[in-house]
């Protein structure tokens, strides 16, 4: 009797799946903690909370959800064209920007085509590539920065798609919008260059890839509402790009695929400009207390652009566990080939002093 291993696209069988953060009632469960007095800080979520415009917007249509969302998301798309000068059809709008990520693998990828990332880059990067049987190109990143000349070095006549992150994560590292730019002037004709800005909010210097798609080359840009605008679990982001690439692409992409409640919220969040300049302003405080107290703990950290910041410590693992056996969840970064490595999301004030607490508690004590 077969079974269904035996059914499926083989492909499927060494697809590698995407391991999130762990979730506080997880942890609470497996140490018996009290699910209140854990703090997660491990999947760069805005700890400040969602935009209160955001969620007045939402509170008003929960009451219609017995209807379907607007398919076409006919108000997000024309509010996104008045934020950005653009027009609505140069906007796709998805279910998390990582959706709109694999619209793009679905729209482009064919088995024996390439695509180009940062070997310490989002690893949902390499998950799209495989997922349409392409072939992921990792290029090694110096000082946890994007290398754009080796990247460049890298890009053959079977690359298809580049992904590049600004900031970059889980690193936070950024290159300047100059070197972006020109990075993309000097990508072929034959090759989509898909910038990741789900952190660029919390830049001072974001590029402004807008010029680029005006004079035709071939470059998107996603962004997401998870982020500085605290909507996560809404699951709601976009693409942006020439209308003619964005019209493809609306063609695999799924009816319905983002619902009437994220439509609306998004849609409020886009006016919460006050909220959006309070977050930034804390959380640039709050890379300042994690880096002041990094450094006087003598803990080697690489220097965050995004709501988070990784730092280096002998047997992360092991601390990794102890911390969450003391209630604070970070991210372990041994999958992305940074073993000695772990990433925390920027919280509040007194979130960042109980997880710089808890570390000195447990380092102290090894």
């Amino acid at each position: 009797m077969g079974t269904y291993a035996d059914l499926v696209n083989p492909s499927v069988l060494t697809q590698p799946t995407y391991q999130p953060g762990k979730p506080i009632e997880t942890v609470a469960r497996e140490f018996g903690l009290d699910p209140t007095a854990i703090i997660k800080l491990a999947s760069n979520e805005n700890l400040h909370g969602p935009s209160p415009l955001a969620l007045a917007a939402a509170m008003r249509v929960l009451q219609e959800v017995n209807y379907y969302p607007d398919g076409a998301t006919t108000l997000l798309r024309d509010k996104l064209a008045e934020f950005w000068n653009l027009a609505p059809e140069q906007f796709l709008v998805g279910n998390g920007s990582s959706e709109v990520m694999v619209l793009l693998g679905q729209a482009l990828l064919r088995p024996g085509d390439e695509v180009v990332y940062g070997s310490e880059a989002f690893i949902f990067y390499k998950l799209v590539t495989l997922l349409f049987g392409a072939r992921p190109v990792s290029v090694p990143m110096p000082a946890h920065t994007h290398d754009l000349d080796a990247m460049l070095e890298a890009i053959t006549e079977r690359t298809k798609l580049v992904f590049l992150a600004c900031p970059n994560n889980p690193t936070g590292t950024t290159n300047s919008p100059q070197a972006i730019l020109d990075f993309a002037n000097r990508l072929p004709e034959h090759v989509v260059l898909c910038l990741d800005e789900a952190y660029a909010e919390y830049l001072d210097d974001a590029v402004d890839i807008r010029p680029l798609i005006a004079s035709g080359k071939k470059i998107v840009g996603a962004r997401t509402f998870s982020k500085i605008y605290g909507l996560a679990g809404l699951r709601v982001g976009y693409l942006y790009g020439a209308a003619e690439f964005i019209a493809l692409l609306q063609r695999v992409r799924q009816p319905f695929n983002v619902n009437l409640v994220a439509q609306s919220a998004a849609v409020g969040a886009l006016d919460d400009t006050e909220f959006v300049s309070r977050v930034r302003a804390e959380n640039l405080a709050g890379l300042s207390q994690l880096e002041q107290a990094l450094t006087a703990l003598k803990v080697a950290f690489v220097p965050g652009h995004g709501n988070f910041m990784v730092f280096h410590i002998t047997n992360a693992e092991e601390v990794f566990d102890a911390l969450q056996r003391q209630g604070v969840i970070v991210r372990p970064l041994a999958p992305y080939g940074m073993p000695d490595s772990l990433r925390v999301t920027v919280g509040t004030s007194a979130q960042n002093e109980r997880f710089l607490e808890t570390l000195w508690n447990v380092i102290g004590k090894k």
